[in-house]
């Protein structure tokens, strides 16, 4: 046996040369297939471009209303003696609510029974005169012209008396008015004035809920107001009961926007759902046209080049990715929308965008794993 030292010792320069060549060329073969054994094929994590829909949902909250709200006050001005309803109690029509003082209107009760009694008076001595005339005209003791007087004293006494008469019904019904009745069936809401209070006519002192039909109140922005047509049917659910869903219908919609926010209040009818109480959160939601058409990826899938944005996308055939320049439409909690550069079907990297390059192999998961948005990562 004879060492490589030995033999390279003995063999002339040139032999040499060439049996270091073939060495070389031996390892340089080794090192090759070694870095080719090493490649090793990235798995990714991908989504699946889905179509576009064709509609967009717009949800706003508001809360349960009665489509009818009272606010009852009194008729007359006084000082408020008595409140006989809480929030919240049922009231029927005729119930008394609330009572103010009614001694002056008492009073001016008596004052007119008594203007009253003295026309009647006046139309008694009236009448005895226009009597006493036509029997001294028939008698051709009085003239023609006092008789005529006589008639009309007691025409104007008539006249008094009636004049009398109506305000002694105005002055009862102004009595009458010191107590605050229900006018229907409903429940109280809100109690805007308490005994010991002064109220002017007219002032709200209870609101009344009135039983029948509810309705949501939502304020919906001017870019959005155009979707709401009264008669349009709208989804609602409810904070409190989230399997309770109605179908609900645009009732109103306001003519102008609130100065201060800005947004149109809209009012959308609900059916009668026992189910369903005053004062409940509930969401609108509705379905409109989707008129900027538009597809979402994940913010992770989104990548820059060069200033632009863009994604990496796999191609089926060849399992390698390509970049691809895309629009950017807005951000959600949801992700990214995108208007331009992806179409239905295409595979997106949907993490890693950092290690993509350009025609990078990559491994794909299977159909049915991209869809599941499976829990491969770039590693």
């Amino acid at each position: 046996m004879f060492s490589l030292k030995t033999l390279s010792h003995r063999m002339p320069s040139v032999a040499r040369l060439v049996f270091v060549g073939a060495i070389g060329i031996g390892v340089s073969a080794c090192s090759e297939e070694k870095a080719e054994v090493k490649q090793v094929i990235r798995p990714v994590k991908v989504v699946e471009i889905a179509k576009a829909g064709d509609t967009r949902k717009l949800d706003y909250s508001g809360s349960v209303k009665a489509r009818t709200e009272m606010n009852l006050g009194f008729r007359v001005a006084g000082k408020i003696t008595e409140r006989l309803v809480d929030i919240g109690d049922r009231v029927m029509p005729g119930d008394v609510l609330a009572r103010v003082d009614a001694t002056d209107y008492q009073l001016a009760v008596k004052t007119a029974e008594a203007n009253l009694a003295a026309a009647e008076r006046s139309v008694e001595t009236a009448d005895l005169a226009n009597k006493r005339a036509e029997q001294l005209f028939d008698k051709s003791v009085a003239p023609k012209s006092q008789l005529e007087q006589a008639a009309l004293s007691h025409d104007q006494a008539i006249s008094q008396r009636d004049a009398a008469l109506s305000a002694l019904d105005q002055a009862k019904n102004q009595v009458s008015y010191t107590e605050l009745k229900a006018g229907q069936n409903g429940m109280v809401t809100s109690i805007n004035a308490d005994t010991g209070q002064v109220v002017g006519s007219g002032t709200a002192v209870v609101t009344v809920a009135v039983d029948g039909e509810k309705e949501v109140q939502i304020a919906i922005p001017e870019n959005d107001i155009a979707e709401f047509k009264p008669g349009k049917t709208v989804k609602t659910s409810f904070w409190a009961d989230k399997k309770l869903l109605l179908d609900g219908k645009v009732r109103e919609v306001s003519g102008s926007a609130d100065q201060q926010s800005r947004t149109f209040a809209v009012r959308v009818s609900l059916p009668n759902d026992p189910r369903v109480l005053l004062g409940m959160t509930a969401t609108i939601e509705a379905d409109v046209d989707n008129g900027n058409s538009y597809v979402s990826i994940p913010l992770s899938a989104l990548a820059e080049k060069d200033g632009k944005q863009m994604v990496w996308t796999v191609d089926r055939d060849t399992a390698t990715v390509h970049g691809r320049d895309i629009q950017v439409a807005d951000f959600t909690g949801d992700g990214v929308h995108v208007t331009e550069g992806l179409d239905t079907g295409d595979l997106v990297v949907a993490a890693g965008t950092q290690f993509m390059t350009e025609n990078l192999k990559v491994k794909v998961p299977d159909q049915q794993s991209a869809l599941a948005d499976t829990e491969q990562t770039v590693r």
